[in-house]
């Protein structure tokens, strides 16, 4: 088994709305990355899938608990080497590949800013030849540099994202439902690539995503979120072949099928009906299991 390169302990992320009210949109998540394989992270729009996210990276300050990444903890309030190693080490691939994109900027200077923050070149030809690599790699041309984002395409802006990203060499890249706003053969190319710059590099994935076919694809392992709750986590074939969560059978019902007569077949199963059976089913085997059903977490 590979190192564990990050831990997600009890993870809250409260957002103060008024004096009276707090949103709580993350509670109490725990949860772990090995290097180098793909954790899943799924869970309807709102369930607080790129809210844990951001908070690892650090774009907000965690309510509480506690996350260490490549040995070192990276909660609370961070010394000047732990950032540095956190910002060289940890990339985040944003949704929307136009909105993260300054669309003042070239792409080469945009991809070579963590290079400039660094210093992790020596002269300017190092710096060019750099940026000229990492292009090739993601399936663009040298040539693009000098281009501005409202020059591409959606997918080819999502391989630029991914290009800023691993230009630092990262061991973890947050991919926030990267391939969300592509067309579905876009999405197929992205992950195809992601997956064979894994296998390259052996860089770690936080894969953040709402559809489950290309989770199963990509992901060693799935994490099941719910309303701020991580319901159920297991390798992908647990998930997706013996799930023991009601939400979980409720989301796997939805996913269409490409057969049609299976298709036809399919029968949705609300997540009301299956919370009822899977309350009754704990309840029977308590006096066996010592199983006790908390609310909160379903």
């Amino acid at each position: 088994m590979s190192e564990i390169l990050l831990s997600v302990k009890n993870l809250r992320q409260h957002f103060k709305i008024s004096r009276k009210f707090t949103f709580k949109a993350v509670n109490g998540v725990s949860f772990d990355i090995r290097a180098g394989e793909t954790f899943g992270l799924v869970g309807e729009s709102g369930s607080g899938k790129t809210t844990i996210g951001r908070s690892i990276i650090r774009l907000y300050d965690p309510t509480d608990g506690e996350i260490f990444f490549n040995g070192k903890k990276i909660s609370g309030t961070l010394d000047k080497e732990t950032d540095k190693m956190l910002r060289k080490n940890m990339q985040m691939v944003f949704q929307d590949p136009m909105s993260s994109l300054n669309p003042r900027r070239k792409i080469g200077d945009t991809i070579g800013e963590g290079l400039d923050i660094h210093g992790l070149y020596s002269d300017t030809a190092e710096r060019t030849a750099l940026i000229s690599e990492i292009l090739r790699k993601v399936g663009l041309s040298p040539a693009h540099a000098e281009r501005y984002p409202q020059q591409f395409s959606g997918g080819q802006r999502q391989r630029v994202g991914l290009a800023r990203a691993l230009i630092m060499k990262p061991k973890l890249i947050i991919a926030d439902e990267c391939i969300s706003a592509l067309d579905v053969s876009i999405q197929a190319q992205v992950v195809n690539l992601m997956k064979d710059i894994q296998a390259e590099t052996h860089c770690a994935y936080l894969f953040i995503a709402h559809d489950l076919s290309m989770v199963k694809y990509i992901s060693d392992r799935i994490g099941v979120l719910h309303k701020g709750y991580l319901v159920e986590t297991g390798t992908t074939r647990e998930i997706f072949s013996e799930p023991a969560h009601p939400y979980t059978r409720s989301l796997l019902s939805a996913v269409p099928q490409p057969n049609p007569a299976v298709e036809r077949r399919r029968k949705l199963i609300p997540y009301d009906a299956a919370h009822a059976n899977y309350e009754n089913a704990a309840l029977r085997k308590l006096s066996d299991t010592h199983f006790v059903l908390s609310n909160e977490n379903i």
